[in-house]
């Protein structure tokens, strides 16, 4: 589960892109911050964002959203969910393949 894989005391801090698209600005805790994913993060992609690990959301193959992790001791402790357009297009994003995807 995806609780198991956060810090018991992570903060998710939305720039002000993904408030205005209807996030909480920060979201503190590992159960607060699951939930924020809960039946919203189906569509997302693990991607590497600037060589780290992180997912993003994209759209017609444009990225629309991206959640860049800090990980210590093997706990995510701190995402910036980052969905201005500007910082965006600064990013070096690279989506990775899944198993779960097959070629047509």
């Amino acid at each position: 589960a995806l609780v198991a894989l956060l810090d018991p005391d992570i903060v998710l801090v939305a720039d002000a892109a993904a408030v205005d698209m209807g996030s909480p600005g920060e979201t503190r805790g590992a159960a607060a911050v699951a939930g924020t994913f809960s039946g919203r993060a189906q569509a997302a992609q693990p991607a590497l964002i600037d060589g780290a690990v992180g997912i993003v959301w994209a759209v017609s193959g444009r990225t629309k959203v991206a959640w860049d992790f800090t990980i210590r001791d093997g706990k995510v402790v701190h995402i910036d969910m980052l969905a201005a357009s500007d910082v965006l297009d600064d990013l070096d994003l690279t989506i990775l393949e899944t198993d779960e995807e097959t070629d047509a």
